[in-house]
């Protein structure tokens, strides 16, 4: 793994633990974009929230659905 993909991953699992799974008991199966200043932005659907999201956040958003251990980066 390339250390800027291993950073990545880093910075997407600490989002994570801090900003989205405080919303695990309420929203459970949702999706959930982070921003990499803490911002968060819930939706039902992932297109719904990735919309919304770069509309918001601009590019560098992570987007994990709430509970799963499933991550993607929009760019």
């Amino acid at each position: 793994m390339a250390a800027v993909d291993r950073q990545r991953k880093q910075l997407a699992d600490r989002l994570y633990e801090q900003y989205g799974k405080p919303l695990e008991a309420q929203h459970w199966g949702e999706y959930v974009a982070i921003s990499p200043d803490g911002r968060t932005l819930l939706g039902p659907t992932i297109l719904e929230v990735l919309e919304k999201a770069t509309a918001a956040f601009g590019p560098g958003t992570f987007v994990f659905k709430v509970g799963e251990k499933a991550v993607g980066k929009w760019r």
